[in-house]
């Protein structure tokens, strides 16, 4: 196996533990190339969050069959997981490997042909981490969900919540370090539910994460409110080490449609840990997460829930369509709405995720901040963020690739990817 090329859909989780594949097979003396070169080995490490992200896997690996026909395609992940039967049917796939075991998938490929698994087999905790980019590095601390929130399959896919000890964890900090980023972006399906079952917790992590060299920052992943607590965000405001950077899914904005969602909060709690952020951190960035047509979310309740999140002091929003997960105990409920509703209310929260982000970055406007600069070369173009993740472009120059420079924030404008930045 002498090329071997890869594609990763989906999460940051995904991208840290396609970097540790592949290392593997680099270390063993494969060459990695990219995924539009011909190859020997195409793996394919899917995301079944949405129907979407199904749709996109299977373009991928029929796309893999055509650059080389006579290539061994290796699709591992999400979708691998949840639907084995399906992905094996695919052309030319000769590996299928949910999430149990797709950390093997090297020793798998010197044994000969794995088509499907024991469905059984208890998932591991398996830590992995990316260093593909040079400055910054997903780190995996934690894998799975017991929530079981009724539009999610993610605790099907990724099963239950598991993660290392804090001791284990930091060793596996320390080689990262040793790489040479200068940032670490933590990562996991739930990373706010860390150590639980070690009777440990994500404060004490975060707690030794500080004291790691070798690293100038820490950036936290995505927290569920009900798990960012108030000694999470008072050590994140005497830090200089993690990161004023928020990312809090909300994913509906009405209570009504929260309870039906199966989340363990109301709105206010969101709100109240929105405010004391914004108490404490005045410049933190706050990014939520927002379903858009979730299928008992009236009109009425849409557009209150829209008038609440105008309130908020957030920095942007993620918006997602919402997308029927078979495996989901929302899976099948006729929607209360009526058709071409689902893209009017995610372009509403589009529009007001942009207005936010912009209104964001003018607080900014004219003052200056330290800078990561990345390691892509973008039409000549380098970018670059700021603690609080403000994005800054700058013409592209090798020196100033991973290193950290004050830098002004002059213009803002929109990029060629249609998102704000200071150029």
């Amino acid at each position: 196996m002498r090329k071997v090329a890869f594609y990763t859909l989906g999460c940051r989780l995904n991208f840290a533990e396609s970097s540790d594949l592949m290392r593997r097979f680099s270390e063993s003396g494969c060459e990695v190339v990219p995924f539009e070169q011909a190859a020997d080995l195409y793996v394919i490490n899917t995301c079944t969050v949405t129907a979407a992200a199904e749709k996109k896997c299977r373009q991928i690996i029929r796309s893999a069959h055509r650059l080389n026909p006579e290539a061994k395609i290796a699709v591992v992940g999400c979708f691998s997981e949840l639907r084995p039967q399906e992905v094996e049917q695919l052309p030319g796939v000769d590996f299928v490997l949910g999430n149990r075991n797709k950390h093997r998938l090297f020793e798998y490929m010197q044994e000969g042909s794995v088509k499907t698994e024991d469905q059984a087999e208890a998932m591991p905790f398996v830590p992995s981490y990316s260093t593909l980019g040079r400055t910054r590095s997903f780190f995996k601390i934690q894998d799975g969900c017991n929530n079981f929130c009724s539009f999610c399959a993610i605790p099907f896919a990724r099963g239950r919540s598991r993660s290392d000890t804090i001791e284990r964890t930091m060793q596996t900090a320390s080689e990262i370090a040793r790489t040479g980023v200068k940032e670490i972006v933590l990562t996991g399906v739930n990373i706010g539910d860390f150590g639980r079952y070690q009777g440990e917790n994500f404060y004490g992590l975060l707690r030794q994460l500080e004291q790691l060299s070798g690293v100038e920052r820490i950036r936290i992943g995505s927290v569920e409110p009900d798990l960012l607590g108030d000694d999470i965000i008072k050590l994140v405001a005497e830090s200089r080490k993690l990161m004023p950077h928020f990312h809090i899914p909300l994913q509906a904005a009405h209570d009504d449609v929260l309870k039906k969602m199966k989340r363990h909060y109301g709105r206010s709690f969101y709100a109240d840990r929105v405010d004391m952020i914004r108490r404490l951190i005045p410049h933190a960035f706050i990014a939520c997460d927002v379903i858009a047509g979730f299928p008992t979310e009236t009109d009425t309740q849409f557009q209150e829930g829209l008038e609440f999140l105008e309130t908020l002091d957030l920095s942007a929003l993620h918006v997602f369509s919402y997308s029927d997960r078979e495996e989901a105990a929302a899976s099948k409920i006729p929607a209360v709405y009526g058709a071409g509703e689902l893209a009017r209310r995610s372009a509403a929260l589009h529009a007001l995720s942009d207005a936010k982000k912009q209104a964001f970055y003018v607080r900014f406007s004219g003052t200056e901040a330290p800078v990561l600069w990345e390691s892509d070369n973008e039409g000549g173009y380098m970018y670059g963020y700021t603690p609080n993740y403000l994005r800054v472009r700058r013409v592209f120059d090798e020196n100033l690739v991973n290193t950290i420079v004050t830098t002004p924030l002059r213009a803002l404008e929109k990029d060629a990817g249609k998102d704000w930045c200071f150029a």
